[in-house]
């Protein structure tokens, strides 16, 4: 059985470089300086509210850019992002609306969102939120790790007033805020109910879920995402957009023990009145936003922002609706519109004032509904998924506010994807049916022009600033000889140029991270572990067994079949196993009278498995799993299991 890498998101801003030596980047050519120049005369970049917001109520940074673990790791290190605090012009290298973004991310520490409400925002990718209760902490959202939560919870303690958490809330199922709850209470308290943590329903599958069984390719994605094997700077990443970057610290996870079901339910949480509206399957399928009527305070959870958000994540997941996020938006003004003065989020700074708080709220609700209305009405007009992300632009009355701007989510991305919900990738063209596979149609490209034809065809585009169509081209040579450097070379220089012009964080880092590769091959580091041993307890047997079976090499194991019991002795359950055409089933509390043999293990075992503290094949001889029957049959069974190499290439075949 083969580790589950669960966590996408949180992946490897701790990696150690083996030594690749990787080739300057260029600087940004005359056609991205016109680029970016051309949006400093479209965005209204005189003003300064974003920042006049995310100065106020700060009371003080964290003692140290610098977040540690007990065994003295780095965790995070903000100093590296040091270079966001300079003044002067935009670098010619980033684009100005990110460049501008990325420096209203810059500012951190701990704030005062209103008496009684308080945030630690920008000590990781997200914000951890502080509610005065009648006896302690109402703590929303504790962070990717358990060390950057706890240097929050010691920074409120300290500046403002020291006090236990009597609460923990949840606003949706991603990692990033969800686990660092375990340096802020105790699983004791948890489960005794002493501590409520609160969580919309669905909140527990979905965590453990999301990320499991395409775990590998999303966390490689994930790499590329947020640019974490870039260099920190003008030429390198800025930030991710959403928040200034990850940490790689612990990941925890308890079991919430009150779970919101219904929209309009109310809890007082120590003594503090909550009422809550369930927003599914909008930027997570288990979310919640809540208002505090004593504050006037909407919580907007991750469905409003200070940027376009993700339908569909770089990174790679479901695809999410965009009509359903709208749609929740509206219901939010509805519910709580004409009486909120502030709103604020598990990302960027609140907004204060009625006006402003329903304001930011319609317009996100508007770009969204914009979004996918758009998008349908163009399909419905026989335009392709490409054509309409070509031809998609947003009215100046929604592109125009910053907070509506790509610096997460990407505008044409998100069409895309919401094409892809309705009517799935393929554009309804019978010649784009059953397409080549990249390689064997690279090599007819090149066979058909030549490779030094491409390569010139490239190069000239380059030079125009065609930097699209010069990418198009030196990769297919790339990939019909991933040895040919002149293509490398001029591919990652034409990815390196958009990546300079591109107002997504993500984007900009995919873009560079490709060039990256091209230039110097894949950096292979210390592969990450993101299993934790709570998000592998927080898994059921059945997600272990779905993901083992998506292991199961088909090809290798042909007409073989085999038929085990499986017997769980700690947790009281038995299944059955079989593998048959290629294929592994399994059936809860049945047992067959004919099997190959009978596997009895506890499922504790089964967790250090998956976390790779122990061996199947081995424990057969040391009493930690029995095999009643044929064990040899057993053991070739294993062999039909592939590992995933995490490192496997992006941008190159």
């Amino acid at each position: 059985m083969l580790a589950p890498k669960p966590i996408a998101i949180a992946v490897i801003s701790a990696c150690i470089s083996m030594g690749v030596v990787q080739a300057a980047p260029n600087e940004a050519s005359d056609a991205t300086r016109k680029a970016n120049d051309a949006l400093l005369s479209y965005l209204p970049f005189a003003n300064q509210q974003d920042f006049e917001d995310a100065h106020h109520g700060f009371i003080a940074d964290s003692p140290s850019p610098v977040i540690k673990g007990d065994a003295g790791n780095t965790v995070i290190d903000l100093s590296q992002y040091d270079f966001l605090k300079t003044e002067g012009p935009t670098p010619a290298t980033v684009n100005p609306s990110l460049w501008r973004q990325s420096k209203l991310l810059a500012i951190r520490g701990l704030f005062t969102v209103v008496d009684g409400i308080y945030q630690v925002r920008n000590i990781d990718l997200a914000n951890m939120t502080f509610v005065r209760g009648k006896t302690g902490w109402i703590v929303i959202d504790p962070l990717t790790s358990a060390e950057t939560a706890k240097a929050a919870l010691a920074l409120v303690n300290e500046k403002v007033e020291k006090l236990p958490v009597s609460a923990v809330i949840f606003t949706h199922s991603h990692v990033d805020h969800f686990a660092g709850v375990r340096a802020v209470v105790d699983e004791a308290d948890v489960k005794s109910g002493k501590v409520p943590v609160i969580a919309p329903e669905g909140f527990m599958e979905e965590a453990v879920s999301e990320n499991v069984f395409a775990g590998t390719a999303m966390s490689r994605r994930a790499s590329y995402m947020y640019g974490n094997l870039l260099p920190k700077g003008p030429k390198g990443t800025v930030s991710g957009g959403l928040g200034i970057t990850t940490a790689a610290g612990n990941i925890t996870l308890l079991e919430p023990n009150k779970l919101i079901e219904r929209t309009g339910e109310t809890l007082t949480v120590d003594g503090i009145e909550v009422v809550f509206q369930m927003a599914p399957g909008t930027e997570a399928p288990a979310e919640m936003l809540f208002y505090f009527p004593q504050f006037k305070a909407i919580d907007l959870a991750e469905d409003a922002n200070h940027t376009v958000h993700n339908i569909l994540t770089l990174r790679g997941a479901k695809v999410r609706s965009a009509q359903k996020w709208a749609s929740a938006l509206g219901q939010t003004i509805e519910m709580w519109g004409s009486d909120a003065v502030v709103s604020f989020g598990s990302h960027h700074w609140p907004q204060w004032g009625n006006d402003r708080v329903v304001q930011h709220l319609e317009k996100q609700r508007d770009l969204y509904k914009y979004i996918n209305d758009q998008t349908l009405r163009m399909a419905n007009q026989g335009m392709t998924m490409n054509e309409i992300a070509e031809a998609f632009v947003l009215p100046d009355s929604l592109a125009k506010e910053f907070y509506n701007r790509g610096y997460y989510g990407n505008l044409k991305h998100n069409v895309r994807a919401t094409y892809q919900l309705y009517l799935g990738f393929w554009d309804g063209n019978p010649a784009n049916f059953d397409p080549l596979p990249p390689v064997e149609e690279a090599k007819k490209y090149v066979e058909m022009v030549g490779a030094d034809k491409m390569i010139k065809t490239a190069r000239a585009a380059y030079a125009k600033g065609e930097y699209r169509w010069a990418a198009t081209v030196a990769n297919k040579v790339v990939f019909a000889d991933s040895k040919n450097q002149a293509a490398r070379a001029i591919e990652a220089d034409a990815l390196e140029q958009m990546g300079y012009q591109a107002e997504s964080g993500p984007a900009r880092n995919f873009y560079l991270s490709g060039a990256q590769e091209l230039r110097g091959g894949v950096k292979k580091m210390v592969t990450p572990n993101t299993s934790s041993p709570d998000i592998i307890r927080g898994m059921t047997t059945e997600m272990f067994l779905d993901f083992l079976a998506i292991h199961l090499n088909g090809p290798r194991v042909g007409e073989k079949s085999y038929a085990f019991n499986l017997n769980f002795p700690d947790t009281q359950t038995k299944y059955i196993l079989t593998i048959a055409n290629g294929v592994m089933n399994y059936r809860k509390d049945k047992q067959l009278d004919k099997a190959d043999g009978t596997v009895t293990l506890n499922r504790t075992t089964l967790d250090d498995i998956a976390l790779g503290k122990l061996k199947l094949g081995n424990l057969s001889e040391s009493g930690e799993v029995t095999i009643d029957g044929d064990k040899a049959k057993f053991k070739e069974m294993l062999t039909n299991f592939d590992k995933f190499d995490f490192w496997f290439t992006i941008s190159e075949p």
